[in-house]
């Protein structure tokens, strides 16, 4: 089955500025991808490319079949996308309900408006006037626009922003829901563990170009980076007193090892033999975070002119 989204030597420059270099990625029906990279990495470009609303130096694009940058079919494709924008320009004061069924005219067979304000959780804030809800509220908002079209692709940017953690986590599980569902989903976060949760791949960018996708869990090799053990000595012992090498940081004795499960084997032998209990014992592999951190923080990428007005 072709995928829902594919990208190949993608190319985009503002006079000699590069946003975009030579940027390549699929997004499969039914998957949940994650575009990753630090502010100027080529993320807003690729999209807005995608999305139809910026024209592309070289390189091919395909979203659903279509070349977005065709006119010919931007109306079909403006039909079966939706767009959760950071900044979503609505009139403050109609009423919740007004907004999205206001939006829901703009397609042929949008989903219900009851059933889009449920599945976002605003219930109870159908007569609520825009300008008087909350930031979280209105990113609620701003998703249930983003769905009343029932998209085939939704783009979710900073889908999360302003949530508290409850909110976020119903927020995540509804994402969850829908790619369950079917639905095609391609995020862009600064957030980690939203990344780490939700994405089924992640394309990480940096400074125009593609530096590393995968799962995950194995970006960058993570999964077969050593592992660190920590913890706080027994009173009494030094680290000489081990029966694996290890190094102190932080107040804590810390071990690195490629083995593990046999490194903790030892520890916690010599440990129960002598009645102790390994205080703090923590055992990590390198997090998304560090790996992002890793293979970003090469130079600072050029920046692109700013999100342009939808």
């Amino acid at each position: 089955m072709p995928n829902a989204v594919e990208v190949s030597g993608l190319r985009k420059s503002y006079g000699r500025v590069h946003a975009v270099r030579d940027v390549g990625f699929t997004v499969g029906y039914g998957e949940i991808v994650a575009l990753l990279g630090p502010n100027g990495a080529g993320k807003t470009t690729t999209l807005e490319i995608l999305e139809g609303f910026r024209t592309r130096d070289g390189g091919t694009a395909e979203v659903l079949g279509h070349d977005p940058g065709e006119r010919s079919s931007a109306r079909d494709l403006r039909e079966r996308t939706g767009l959760v924008l950071q900044d979503i320009a609505v009139e403050p004061y109609l009423t919740v309900r007004e907004t999205i069924a206001r939006a829901a005219g703009y397609y042929r067979a949008p989903r219900g408006v009851a059933e889009v304000i449920g599945l976002v959780g605003l219930t109870g804030l159908e007569r609520r006037k825009v300008r008087s809800l909350s930031g979280g509220q209105k990113r609620r908002l701003d998703l249930a626009l983003g769905l009343i079209g029932n998209p085939a692709l939704l783009y979710l940017d900073e889908p999360t922003t302003g949530f508290d953690p409850a909110a976020r986590r119903d927020a995540w599980q509804l994402v969850r829901g829908l790619r369950t569902a079917g639905m095609t989903i391609l995020l862009t976060t600064h957030d980690m563990d939203e990344a780490q949760a939700l994405a089924d791949r992640v394309v990480l960018l940096s400074g125009g170009a593609v530096v590393a996708a995968g799962e995950p869990a194995v970006l960058g090799g993570r999964d077969a980076e050593r592992v660190r053990i920590s913890f706080r000595l027994p009173a009494g012992y030094t680290a000489a007193d081990l029966p694996v090498p290890s190094h102190s940081a932080n107040g804590m004795v810390v071990v690195e090892t490629g083995a593990p499960t046999q490194a903790l084997h030892r520890l916690t032998d010599w440990a129960i033999r002598r009645g102790h209990v390994l205080a703090g014992l923590t055992v990590e592999r390198p997090s998304l975070e560090d790996v992002y951190l890793e293979l970003t923080r090469e130079g600072a990428p050029a920046r692109a002119p700013e999100r342009i007005t939808r």
